[in-house]
């Protein structure tokens, strides 16, 4: 039987005359990692925003474990972690003391330990002394990645983990995902434009255009309902139609 772990019912959200997210729909089961793909500025992720209780929706509800994110937020976060490339973490902190307060925050024990063991697992060691502001794009995406995994996490929300990243490091960081995913039985939403990382990764695709879901399956079955040779020629031709 699979059971829901989030519940996305009738959502929707409207900025000033902009319908950004236009009431959606959908359900994650427990284990899964799903793919939320879409243009710039088609809601995905202020869809994950509202998820995260983070924006607080014009309508509509997202129920997580059961319980609605607006009521309990601060006990369901416990819970969840997220990266976004359009947050960036305090520049003038070290690599590790960034570390430190986002595990505090998240009250995890023994942190000094979990702190060197996703340091070493992402290659960010010989980085832990520098501020973040000095790093590379490439390298802060890695630490934002590292901040998402300090409390272990039930549930991620990864909005673009992989962007800036060069070939090497990014199907090593691709490879990261799959292990923490398969290991600790995480529930995944993974919003990306690299669609060679979708399929690889993802159990199912979620199509966004306008605000709205308007296609969803596993990319096998979106690439033959659509008649194209991969998932990035689906997405070209739903995204231009």
């Amino acid at each position: 039987m699979n059971i829901a772990t989030i519940e996305v019912n009738n959502l929707a959200k409207r900025f000033k005359n902009a319908l950004a997210v236009n009431n959606i729909s959908f359900k994650i089961n427990k284990g899964t990692i799903i793919g939320l793909l879409g243009p710039n500025g088609c809601g995905k992720s202020t869809t994950i925003g509202m998820m995260l209780g983070l924006i607080k929706p014009t309508s509509g509800t997202v129920v997580i474990n059961g319980q609605n994110i607006e009521n309990n937020r601060t006990s369901l976060l416990e819970k969840m972690n997220f990266i976004s490339p359009y947050i960036e973490l305090p520049k003038k902190l070290t690599v590790e003391e960034n570390l430190k307060v986002y595990g505090r925050l998240y009250g995890v024990k023994n942190l000094e330990g979990k702190i060197s063991e996703i340091m070493e697992k992402l290659n960010l060691t010989e980085f832990k002394k520098r501020k973040t502001g000095e790093l590379s794009s490439g390298q802060k995406n890695r630490v934002s990645l590292a901040k998402a995994l300090v409390n272990d996490p039930e549930i991620l929300f990864l909005d673009e983990p992989t962007a800036s990243l060069d070939p090497d490091v990014g199907d090593n960081i691709r490879t990261f995902i799959e292990d923490f995913a398969s290991k600790k039985g995480a529930t995944i939403l993974l919003a990306s434009h690299n669609m060679n990382e979708v399929e690889r990764l993802c159990h199912e695709v979620m199509m966004m255009k306008d605000g709205k879901i308007i296609d969803k399956g596993k990319s096998s079955d979106l690439i033959n309902k659509h008649g194209r040779k991969n998932l990035e020629e689906v997405f070209l031709k739903i995204v231009r139609e």
